[in-house]
């Protein structure tokens, strides 16, 4: 029997059959000969292929999935379509991919080299484009160490063959245009590397949108079909002094705070409506969501992120999220996401080692490894890495409003040797123990998006004693709008935690932090890192009987709202649960049947509204014009008073931290007159046991360094507000 004749490829041809060509416009498409054009395909899966416009047959290149023909000397459309019957009889009509030029621009490439394109997510990743009038997804993405690259998809069978891309002169990127491809496509890409010949698929770090874990493909979306309703928000935004005005943070991780009937997670949308209408009754000014960035893991609870571009499609598509947004801020609440460019996880679809090489990483575990948290750390001396982060955080700020990000564990992004042992990490260019590259990224952060987006913040949940975090870049600083105080957080809770009758022997964990309150742009967190792995909730952190813990509960909380900074608080602690968190289900909402739950949501309600309508208790939140002692000496009794000023008012805070009311309790005042208690912790409103003072006229006896004073009725574990 005779074999049928073979032709032999060319050397080029054989790379693009064998999926390791780099550039395959040098064999694919239209090619002009001795004037006449050559066009020359490669489709895996077709059985005949023709040009559509003249019906001309490309053949078979014998023993190959290869097609060509010479298209004679007679000009073609701009761009052929190939029309061709696959293996099961379907007919397909595309442009060839391979008939279109570069369409990334130079400048942006340039730009990404350098690492300044703060919109280069505009370019790189999946996006819809128009070429020469013809729709279809443009591909781009950085992968300098592959020597292919190929898009594949649901739209040609995952099939590396199908689409490779062509490598751009120099930077290591990857770009091609496919005609015909609509909204709502799945794709990866696959690469080889060009050293070990590893074939790795991955989702795009530029993707916009993914499948719902466990898959994790990326979809093409339509980024411009959103229509907000913020424009007032935003305008008002630009022109506010957030160091000013109140800020009272509810953080929400969204997967838990409300649930369907039957368990599942809420669309953006459902949640937007209900949680909205939470939010401004208990008159919170902003939401904080643990991150909803792209991540496989739940239990992660968004901290161990895969998709940098992309709100995670738990809770529904990326449109979904902007009118989540954007209820808010029609509403008047701001929203912040923890945002997390210190790490990310290993997982082999994702970042890590995204071309064979550690690309975004470290190649040194020394420098590139969390020990702790088994993720890698990203290289922010490299340009393009740099780029992806900031490019990241204005995509969040430009693209769906946001009013600011939490910069999540920059203590880790600061210190070479944070968390390592003796050895396992590597000094700077001058001995040190400090980040430089990760300072300068840090700096450069906040310099960008405090100019691109006024009137938002950054704030950093940094919790060692670098200096200057919340002061300006041209200053030495690092430029954060705020910071998380953990210092007066975890000391306040260490007092709370004792028990009444020893807290005078602790005394100082209750004033210390007014030493350095004012160093830093502070926000005081009682957040979600404190109600989880077997720490207890934070009603179950207070001690005594039930009637105490409760009572201890509003008076920390009443501590919070009348101590100088802006105010955190995480979902559940509003209304006293009782349980530690759970991220795999919804809050325990049932408990508010019961008047100590009910009447702790209730005091925050307050406590929220009174902090928002009085000056003295926010302006001066970052300065010591806004705060005065009273007594912060009176140990023996467990008892500190304070004064929160503004320019036009003066209110009188006193705080009883034992069980034990204090009758003709008395407090130097600032002036004589009447004072009238204008809030009380121990409120029967707030199930309390109702000890209060209603109005007190001062007398004329000097005390504590003022020439007036009154007398005053101390609830038990209560905290009293009054106002001249």
């Amino acid at each position: 029997m005779q074999k049928p004749a073979i032709t032999l490829l060319d050397a080029e041809s054989v790379k693009i059959s064998e999926a390791r060509h780099h550039d395959p416009f040098v064999v694919l498409g239209r090619h002009l000969k001795d004037n006449e054009h050559h066009i020359k395909v490669y489709l895996p899966y077709a059985e005949t292929v023709e040009l559509s416009h003249n019906h001309l047959i490309l053949q078979r290149i014998t023993g190959s999935d290869f097609f060509e023909c010479n298209a004679g000397v007679k000009p073609l459309p701009q761009h052929y379509q190939l029309s061709w019957t696959d293996k099961s009889g379907n007919t397909h009509l595309d442009y060839d991919p391979y008939d279109f030029p570069v369409q990334l621009p130079e400048f942006d490439q340039h730009l990404f080299g350098e690492g300044k394109h703060w919109h280069v997510y505009q370019k790189l990743g999946g996006h819809l484009h128009n070429a020469d009038g013809i729709d279809g997804v443009l591909f781009a993405v950085w992968a300098p160490s592959a020597g292919r690259v190929s898009v594949v998809g649901d739209f040609n069978y995952w099939d590396g063959r199908c689409h490779p891309m062509r490598s751009l002169d120099g930077g290591g990127l990857w770009e091609l245009f496919i005609p015909g491809l609509i909204e709502g496509c799945l794709y990866k890409f696959e690469l080889l590397n060009r050293f070990s010949n590893e074939v790795l698929l991955k989702t795009d770090p530029y993707g916009q949108q993914f499948e719902f874990r466990p898959n994790t493909s990326s979809i093409v979306v339509d980024e411009n079909s959103y229509e907000w309703f913020d424009h007032q928000w935003l305008k008002e935004r630009a022109g506010s002094n957030w160091l000013h005005t109140p800020m009272s943070i509810y953080e929400v991780h969204l997967g838990s705070w409300r649930r369907d009937k039957l368990g599942n997670f809420l669309n953006y949308r459902d949640l937007a409506d209900q949680l909205v209408e939470y939010v401004k009754q208990l008159g919170f000014t902003h939401i904080e969501l643990l991150p909803i960035t792209e991540h496989p893991l739940d239990a992660s609870w968004g901290y161990q992120a895969t998709g940098y571009f992309a709100p995670t499609s738990r809770f529904g598509s990326p449109d979904d999220f902007r009118y989540f947004v954007d209820i808010f801020h029609q509403n008047g609440i701001g929203v912040i996401l923890d945002w997390v460019p210190a790490h990310f996880p290993k997982d082999a679809f994702g970042l890590a080692r995204f071309d064979g090489s550690a690309l975004y990483e470290h190649e040194d575990p020394r420098k590139g490894e969390h020990r702790d948290w088994g993720t890698l750390i990203y290289n922010y001396g490299r340009n393009e890495v740099k780029n992806f982060l900031l490019a990241s955080a204005v995509f969040w700020l430009e693209e769906f409003h946001l009013d600011g990000l939490r910069v999540d564990a920059v203590a880790s992004m600061l210190y070479l040797d944070y968390s390592r042992e003796a050895g396992d990490w590597i000094p700077n260019r001058y001995g040190g123990r400090e980040n430089l590259e990760a300072i300068a990224f840090l700096r450069e952060l906040n310099a960008i998006t405090h100019d691109q987006h006024p009137g938002t913040v950054i704030m950093a949940e940094e919790s060692t004693s670098w200096p200057q975090v919340t002061r300006p870049t041209w200053a030495g600083g690092l430029g954060f709008s705020m910071k998380w105080n953990m210092g007066w957080m975890h000391d306040v809770l260490s007092y709370m935690g004792q028990e009444s009758v020893h807290r005078k022997y602790h005394h100082d964990q209750l004033t210390f932090g007014m030493l350095y309150a004012f160093t830093e742009n502070f926000t005081l967190p009682f957040s979600h890192d404190e109600v989880v792995h077997g720490k207890g909730s934070l009603l179950n952190k207070m001690p005594g009987d039930e009637w105490q813990r409760f009572a201890n509960l509003r008076l920390l909380l009443a501590f919070m709202f009348t101590y100088p900074g802006k105010k955190l608080l995480f979902m559940g602690c509003e209304f006293g649960q009782g349980t530690e968190w759970n991220f795999n289900k919804a809050l325990d909402w049932y408990v508010l049947e019961y008047p100590h739950h009910h009447g702790i949501q209730t005091l925050v309600k307050d406590l929220n509204h009174l902090y928002r309508a009085h000056p003295a208790l926010h302006y001066h939140d970052f300065d010591h014009n806004g705060f005065e002692w009273i007594d912060c000496h009176d140990a023996q009794q467990s008892i500190i008073s304070y004064r929160r000023k503004s320019e036009h008012e003066d209110l009188c805070v006193v705080l009883n931290f034992t069980p034990v009311p204090r009758e003709s309790y008395r407090i130097g005042v600032p002036k004589a007159g009447v004072y009238t208690e204008i809030f009380n912790s121990d409120s029967r409103y707030y199930n309390g046991s109702n000890v209060g003072n209603g109005a007190v006229l001062s007398e004329p006896v000097p005390w504590m360094n003022q020439e007036n004073s009154i007398c005053l009725s101390l609830p038990p574990l209560g905290a009293i507000i009054l106002k001249p």
